[in-house]
């Protein structure tokens, strides 16, 4: 497992999303730790407690199977938040996929924080269902359309797409092996429906034509 060493910084403090501001202790929401792209975040197993909101950079979330492949859950963008459990320990684990700010929230002591955390469980529940219903395309264009659909919509719906992950991580993420990722890349090209502007930025020519692919 990859080993890392982590550093605070200072961000101004408008930079960060309030989230349940109420029922985390404050103290750190004042530096941001740093993880360089690879780093662990927190491993499988080890005891949970805290939200963890992305400031800049991107994490992966993902398990390793008893094969010793790897499964990955979910991506998490900037300003986005993870490592909820419903109980004291992580079941998965969290990487920076590249260089990566992280802010904690640690829940204030003898705080009912039930109300508060139901909307991110709900949510969190949700991205969940969606992604079995990627995963149960019946082929590898439908599963990839409906990724870099979901990967617009949460920046914005804006034409040029960032994809932070590799390959390998979004193969690992659809249940695709890296060669099937790829031609389904070239393949939507070849079609003009996006243009690859280079590995880790896309340009969406083609809403329509990728949203009918996704469905």
């Amino acid at each position: 497992m990859h080993t890392h060493s982590t550093s605070r910084i200072s961000l101004p403090s408008h930079s960060l999303q309030p989230i349940l501001p109420t029922v985390f202790d404050p103290t750190p929401l004042q530096p941001v730790s740093f993880f360089p792209a690879g780093s662990e975040i927190y491993a499988q197993g080890e005891r949970a407690g805290a939200f963890y909101q992305v400031e800049f950079g991107a994490v992966r979330v993902y398990r390793l199977l008893a094969d010793g492949r790897r499964q990955i859950s979910a991506f998490h963008l900037a300003g986005e938040t993870f490592g909820f459990e419903a109980d004291t320990t992580h079941h998965f684990f969290a990487e920076a996929i590249n260089a990566t700010g992280v802010r904690v929230f640690r829940f204030a002591t003898g705080a009912d924080i039930s109300r508060q955390l139901l909307p991110l469980a709900l949510k969190g529940l949700t991205r969940a269902q969606e992604h079995l219903l990627v995963l149960g395309r019946q082929n590898a264009i439908e599963r990839v359309a409906a990724f870099l659909v979901d990967m617009a919509e949460r920046q914005g719906g804006l034409q040029q797409v960032e994809l932070p992950m590799s390959r390998m991580d979004i193969g690992d993420y659809l249940g695709l092996t890296i060669e099937t990722v790829s031609r389904v890349f070239t393949r939507l090209k070849d079609k003009g429906v996006i243009r690859l502007l280079n590995l880790r930025s896309i340009e969406i020519t083609k809403h329509d034509a990728l949203h009918a692919m996704s469905e």
